[in-house]
């Protein structure tokens, strides 16, 4: 129940944030910020995710201002190399190809915009995948179908079979909004 007059609105369209924040909230908003998500220049991983976290939320400001806004992106890097929604088997493939034996950094970014604040916060996580025969990559793909999730994995569901460790300081992080951080800005603006 929040305590705040301001009512909360979650910048995505993402499922699996939504599942997430309902962890710490029964009552809040979802709007799709219609945004360009493409990289800037030499941007780097953290910062593409801190600028898309914040264009989501101050464009999704603009349509209910007054409210607690909530934007968060995540950027995973293999190396130099971004890795996107694979949207495809064989993209996802590809991917999980190139990360067999490496370390991965996600990189999860969260603004919180609010009538007289804007926090901005970059969860890192490094996950270690093992290393990979393409008979595991296909069977693990037809188990969880992760096309939809950058990386090519579902941490939530059966994803942990492909690593070898994870470091994070908040392990919903990994799953796409860090828990830990939004409840302590929530806190202080009294909605939790």
């Amino acid at each position: 129940m929040s305590l705040s007059p301001e009512p909360v609105i979650l910048a995505s369209s993402s499922v699996y944030r939504r599942k997430l924040l309902h962890r710490l909230l029964a009552n809040f908003e979802c709007l799709s910020p219609d945004i360009d998500e493409s990289r800037q220049g030499n941007e780097s991983p953290p910062e593409l995710a801190s600028r898309l976290a914040s264009t989501k939320a101050q464009t999704c400001a603009t349509q209910r201002p007054g409210a607690i806004i909530i934007g968060s992106d995540q950027v995973p890097a293999c190396g130099d190399e971004i890795l996107q929604k694979p949207g495809s088997h064989d993209r996802a493939r590809q991917q999980l190809q190139l990360c067999s034996g490496q370390a991965v950094i996600f990189y999860t970014a969260v603004s919180i915009l609010g009538p007289h604040s804007h926090d901005t916060y970059t969860d890192t996580t490094i996950v270690r995948f093992r290393d990979l025969s393409d008979a595991e990559i296909d069977h693990y793909l037809q188990l969880d179908k992760p096309y939809d999730c950058a990386g090519s994995f579902k941490v939530e569901s059966r994803g942990v079979i492909l690593f070898k460790s994870i470091e994070s300081t908040d392990p919903t992080g990994l799953q796409g909004l860090p828990l830990i951080w939004v409840a302590g800005k929530l806190r202080e603006h009294s909605i939790l």
